[in-house]
């Protein structure tokens, strides 16, 4: 049984545009909302009767809204603006990712504010439940008037051309909709518009970048701990005290939940006990050299919570904005027919998902960089406290253990660092310059999206390497969340020995961390 997701336009979540996309949860659509959404076609169609001129039902577009169109070519001119704008060229996004590219353009006309017919709404409600997804290709969109290359595929497959993906084919939509017992939509005026006129591709492709990198967080966190354990990190690092007076409030929420996670250890160092152990030294006339002690750990272990800080604000940034956006109108013209206005202005603009996906983008990066480096502390045999070296199990020399797989970690954060450079502020002046500051918002989506996908690859190495590396250490001394989560991923971990195919643990283990629910919530191993 697949869970019900009711659209409002008011109240749609990220984890529910992903969990729409992936095909757990259908839509329906809410009555309340219907109502709005026909007040609304209701006003559009008085004002058109009484022949005012509205840009986009009865002119032309952008620099040629100057365009009067007869009243016997309203829907040719919806339909032409969809076709001519089905320009957009490159892989097609994934069918999961169009699947969402259309609730999240559902839930935006359901606000009630576009004047698309409730036939419009339906459409895309059935097409959504029966998995139709467009066929969108990937490049086309500045991000204003939003993604009006992407939409415009997506428009193509309601009124039965283009292409969709359907049960894992590529297919005719004229041939698909009459397999789904549905028929292709006839356009009436704004329609067209309506369809293609916001930043609903930009919002679902954010969506998923999003939640993949919701994980990548959460799993930094249990990193971060397992580093703590295998290299007998100092606890004052972590210190609830030490936080307060630095109180950003990602810098709190990173530290407590590190700490949290490896509280109850056997392996982690005290400092007060480190203390003691001095004075004792010197009681019995045995001073501890600095070689057997050390005062602080590297910054890599030290400094996560400074690290990790603005990573996890900027998460918690992007989720109010890409769900402000999710629930708003980014239409052009908007009517508001309680107070008797269609008003035209720029709610299509996707700034602020830009903004919100390249700073997303510099995050994970960081988060990535962070991750590297502790990988490198655990292969170097100078750094890593005598782990044996690139975690050779058996013959060294003869065995290379993770040495080659360091590669993928190296060469992944660099392309990351690289990807992390902002996109909106790149704007292209282009439609005759009408559109003469665009938002770049879909590139930035997509860049942010592969970035999370780079940043996958390499905290699933780090992951292999933490198991691999307390299988060398004291692991029945784990702390209680730590104990916890070692315990499920070893069930299906091997020591590596280079009897097997090191991709082929990458591909296991990588399911397991991100196609699972294991690291949607992390306070469940530390409760």
């Amino acid at each position: 049984m697949k869970n019900i997701v009711k659209l409002n336009g008011e109240k749609l979540t990220v984890n529910e545009i992903v969990s729409i996309g992936i095909g757990d949860s259908k839509v329906e659509l809410d009555r309340k909302a219907l109502r709005k959404c026909s007040a609304s076609r209701s006003f559009l169609e008085k004002e058109i009767a009484a022949k005012k001129i509205i840009y986009g039902v009865n002119t032309s577009f952008g620099p040629m809204c100057n365009k009067i169109i007869s009243e016997n070519e309203i829907e040719k001119l919806q339909v032409n603006l969809i076709r001519s704008h089905a320009a957009g060229l490159g892989d097609p996004l994934k069918p999961y990712i169009a699947l969402a590219v259309m609730a999240v353009r559902l839930n935006t006309l359901l606000k009630g504010y576009s004047g698309v017919r409730i036939e419009v709404l339906e459409q895309l409600k059935n097409m959504i439940n029966a998995g139709i997804a467009p066929f969108i290709p990937e490049c086309g969109s500045v991000g204003a008037s939003g993604d009006l290359v992407h939409l415009a595929h997506m428009a193509l497959t309601l009124i039965g051309e283009g292409k969709v993906f359907y049960r894992k084919n590529i297919c005719e939509a004229s041939s698909v909709l009459k397999k789904a017992g549905l028929k292709p939509l006839h356009l009436s005026y704004k329609e067209g518009l309506a369809l293609i006129n916001g930043t609903s591709a930009m919002t679902a492709l954010a969506a998923f970048a999003l939640f993949g990198a919701k994980k990548l967080y959460n799993i930094a966190c249990v990193n971060a701990a397992f580093a703590m354990e295998i290299f007998g990190g100092i606890d004052d690092a972590f210190d609830a005290d030490l936080h307060s007076v630095k109180p950003h409030p990602g810098q709190l929420s990173t530290a407590e939940t590190v700490r949290l996670l490896y509280k109850g250890s056997a392996n982690i160092r005290c400092r007060d006990k480190m203390h003691e152990l001095i004075r004792k030294g010197e009681k019995h006339g045995n001073p501890v050299f600095e070689t057997d002690i050390n005062v602080q750990d590297v910054y890599s272990i030290r400094c996560t919570p400074q690290v990790l800080a603005p990573v996890k604000e900027a998460l918690d940034s992007a989720f109010k904005t890409l769900e402000t956006e999710a629930n708003s109108t980014n239409d052009n013209p908007i009517i508001i027919p309680e107070k008797k206005k269609i008003m035209h202005g720029g709610n299509f603009h996707g700034q602020s998902i830009a903004f919100a996906m390249d700073t997303l983008g510099m995050a994970m990066s960081c988060l990535c960089n962070l991750s590297e480096r502790r990988i490198n502390k655990l292969l170097d045999k100078n750094l890593n406290e005598g782990l044996p070296e690139h975690l050779i199990v058996g013959h060294a020399g003869l065995n290379m253990g993770f040495m080659g797989a360091q590669y993928l970690a190296t060469s992944s954060t660099a392309e990351n660092r690289h990807l992390a450079n902002p996109v909106n502020i790149h704007s292209i002046s282009c439609n005759a310059s009408n559109q003469d500051i665009v938002s770049m918002g879909t590139i930035a989506a997509r860049k942010t999206f592969r970035i999370v996908s780079n940043a996958k690859h390499i905290l699933t190495l780090e992951t292999l390497a933490d198991l691999q590396a307390l299988s060398f250490r004291n692991a029945s001394g784990l702390g209680r969340g730590t104990k916890k989560i070692y315990g499920i991923l070893k069930k299906d971990f091997k020591v590596y020995d280079n009897s097997g195919i090191f991709h082929d643990e990458l591909v296991k283990f990588r399911k397991i961390l991100f196609s699972s629910q294991l690291f949607d919530d992390i306070l469940i191993y530390i409760k």
